[in-house]
């Protein structure tokens, strides 16, 4: 099917476009970019007066947990919920039972995804068997089958060893190696950030450093093997500071930061213990936040993803120390940067479509997607001033663990194209 967008403000860094245009999708791919285009026989003409056309968005880490987990979410249900919050494109993470570290485990999940038809999906295979961090997982077989990205995400290689021959294999792939940084055996038992918090609700506490040490290993580690190196869910100043100190260098390093790292901090966190605020890294301190804000604004960070994390209702609705570590984000990704970036005035349009659109695809090496005439028609129209609430309603994950529930916010995606097919019309899921 055909659509025509009328007077749609097109935002795309990629071609330095920032004006209000038509563009016509006609099939797989964009058609036309232009003033006053007219509507032929069997085109749809949707009026996007108001609202902000641009590349579809990519959250590059989020948990699907099919298979294994699927009474937390499915790749149908993660599908909606990405959706929903309006992206085109979503990189899953591997820690599934069984964890998806052969061919057979990411063709599973690309088929899934084209069963679901909402939106690509984009498997990363586990660095290790089982992510255990003792031997090779297929990640030649696994790049065969489309794995688009590297990663032992939920605790990370503990082995430095280890951590320097999963490089050097997946370098040879042209592949990244996504970094989850913890050294476990100084985080240890922690449960909350280290420090004011763990000291005032009497809780375990987990240091800034395990997180830190490890971004210098890796970095030195990407140093010694070549391998591009991207850290997941940066939540420190000095780690932010390490991975500026490799760019500074011309070490092939990116990161990645989160909206509720970017949004909220361990004084959020009071003696109501709401679980959903449980985060791994944990939510760390006021000026961990400002400096992180200021990095996504300054291009130190390269990424806004969601680490969507969901859980069931039981796993968080129990005593602190033993309730699962997470957050859904999909869904309220894009409205928290509107409403408190770029509405702000702090963010650009254009630097939202970067660390949101562009910027992942370059990390996982997809092909490149644009507002132009030729490009995939992987399109998101965004309202400014749409107005949502984030309730369990809202939400159409299959978990409702958002640490955001009860925030009216401004600003959300209307509609979703994915190679031309309209998956979101005004608001809602096709």
């Amino acid at each position: 099917m055909a659509f025509l967008l009328k007077g749609a403000h097109a935002v795309d860094p990629q071609v330095g476009l920032d004006e209000v245009v038509d563009v016509l999708i006609d099939g797989e791919r964009v058609a036309e970019v232009g003033s006053d285009l007219e509507a032929g026989q069997d085109v749809q003409v949707i009026d996007a007066t108001g609202k902000y056309l641009v590349p579809g968005l990519v959250d590059m880490h989020v948990h699907f947990r099919d298979p294994g987990f699927e009474y937390k979410e499915t790749i149908e249900t993660g599908s909606r919920a990405a959706t929903h919050g309006g992206f085109t494109d979503v990189a899953t993470m591997p820690n599934t039972d069984p964890v998806t570290d052969t061919g057979t485990g990411i063709r599973y999940q690309i088929d899934r995804g084209h069963a679901a038809g909402l939106c690509h999906i984009r498997p990363i295979g586990a660095m290790t068997r089982g992510e255990k961090g003792e031997a090779l997982s297929e990640i030649g077989d696994m790049v065969l089958e489309g794995a688009v990205a590297f990663s032992d995400d939920g605790h990370g290689v503990q082995s430095a060893g280890m951590m320097r021959t999963c490089m050097e294999y997946i370098a040879q792939f042209d592949r990244v190696a996504i970094a989850h940084c913890e050294i476990e055996t100084l985080s240890g038992h922690g449960v909350i950030n280290e420090g004011k918090a763990s000291t005032r609700l009497g809780m375990f506490g987990w240091p800034a450093l395990a997180e830190e040490l490890e971004i210098y290993r890796d970095i030195e580690l990407c140093r010694l093997t070549g391998c591009p190196l991207h850290i997941a869910h940066i939540s420190t100043v000095k780690g932010l500071e390490l991975v500026k100190g490799a760019k500074a260098e011309g070490l092939p390093v990116t990161c990645e930061v989160t909206p509720h790292h970017l949004f909220l901090n361990e004084d959020d966190i009071d003696t109501t213990y709401n679980t959903n605020l449980k985060m791994n890294p944990p939510l760390r301190t006021p000026d961990d936040a400002a400096a992180l804000r200021e990095g996504i604004l300054d291009g130190s960070i390269d990424c806004l993803v969601t680490d969507h994390a969901p859980h069931a209702a039981h796993e968080k609705d129990c005593e602190w120390e033993i309730a699962f570590f997470g957050t859904v984000g999909l869904e309220t990704s894009l409205p928290l940067m509107l409403n408190n970036l770029v509405r702000t005035g702090k963010m650009s349009w254009q630097r939202l479509v970067e660390v949101m659109a562009v910027n992942p695809r370059s990390v996982l090496r997809l092909p490149k997607v644009k507002v132009e005439r030729g490009s995939v028609a992987d399109l998101t129209l965004i309202d400014p001033d749409r107005e949502v609430t984030v309730t369990e309603d809202y939400l159409q994950s299959r978990s409702k663990n958002s640490a955001f529930l009860g925030q009216t916010l401004v600003g959300s995606a209307t509609d979703v194209f994915v190679a031309g097919r309209r998956t979101l019309e005004n608001g809602v899921v096709a």
